[in-house]
């Protein structure tokens, strides 16, 4: 079961509200300038960073996206959360939603990143539940957008496990891209259809 408490981050969000969640496997806090050399050693990844528009990391770029992550918590109440194994208690990456602007109009999108040692395991898949589950259950947010380049197959396919469909071909930073939206009722409907096959009532 995924549980989430009251979190406050005096280190990345100036006291600003967040929110602890718990997967079976995995911890979600707000990032913290303490995850400095993991995530950098994670961002400097070439096969990690291969889909992303920022391309490779080095430390100063690191901690720019720190602050944008920490200026979304501030004013946004949302964004990049770390990803602790709670068994090791190791890095592991980040999963959250986060604010864009697609074609202009503003959009929370998820976005996930994990470090190579941990693909293939099903916990971005994992993280994406939990903070989907989140936004749409807790924060009551109307909808969702997946923004997954079209070569990013592995990443397409946990959008799809977490139950994004009809993706369109669109344009994210003047790069082709894949798009869905996911609205609020299609969550609960969708998290319906999982309890009943559950056998939760």
């Amino acid at each position: 079961m995924i549980r989430a408490r009251p979190f406050t981050s005096r280190d990345a969000a100036r006291e600003a509200m967040m929110f602890d969640l718990e997967t079976p496997r995995l911890r979600l806090r707000p990032l913290a300038t303490g995850d400095v050399p993991e995530l950098a050693a994670m961002l400097a990844d070439p096969e990690v960073m291969r889909y992303s528009l920022r391309g490779v990391c080095d430390e100063m770029a690191t901690r720019v996206f720190l602050d944008w992550c920490f200026d979304c918590y501030i004013n946004h109440r949302t964004g990049p959360l770390a990803l602790v194994d709670k068994d090791e208690r190791n890095f592991v990456g980040f999963c959250g939603v986060s604010p864009e602007r697609v074609k202009g109009t503003a959009e929370l999108s998820l976005g996930y990143r994990l470090a190579r040692r941990y693909w293939g395991q099903g916990l971005a898949t994992e993280a994406a539940t939990a903070v989907l589950g989140h936004a749409f259950e807790d924060r009551r947010f109307d909808s969702v957008v997946a923004i997954v380049e079209p070569e990013h197959k592995a990443s397409l396919r946990v959008a799809e496990k977490v139950g994004f469909e009809r993706f369109e071909a669109s344009e994210f930073h003047q790069r082709p891209v894949c798009l869905s939206r996911m609205r609020r009722s299609q969550w609960q409907q969708r998290s319906n259809v999982v309890a009943s096959e559950a056998g939760v009532d």
